[in-house]
């Protein structure tokens, strides 16, 4: 594990939404660092896309996003799928 230095404001920012969402400071940085890298290596997804798949992963058992278990053409077949029906 790394340290990773941030502003004051971001951390105050940190704070606020880990209590109102009931996650560690830590983890909520986490999260908002794999939907922002996701939202950059994929910018057609939309946030509720990117937590879709972070949902199958943790499903799924996996730990590391890769470009294997981050499928976006999967995604996108799931959503045609469900529009469908």
């Amino acid at each position: 594990m790394g340290l990773v230095k941030i502003s004051e404001n971001m951390h105050a920012n940190l704070r606020s939404a880990s209590v109102a969402l009931s996650r560690s400071i830590n983890a909520q940085a986490e999260h908002w660092m794999r939907v922002g890298m996701l939202a950059e290596l994929h910018p057609t997804l939309d946030y509720s896309e990117i937590c879709q798949m972070l949902i199958r992963l943790e499903n799924a058992g996996e730990t590391v996003l890769t470009a294997s278990n981050f499928n976006v053409s999967e995604l996108a077949a799931s959503n045609l799928s469900k529009a469908a029906s």
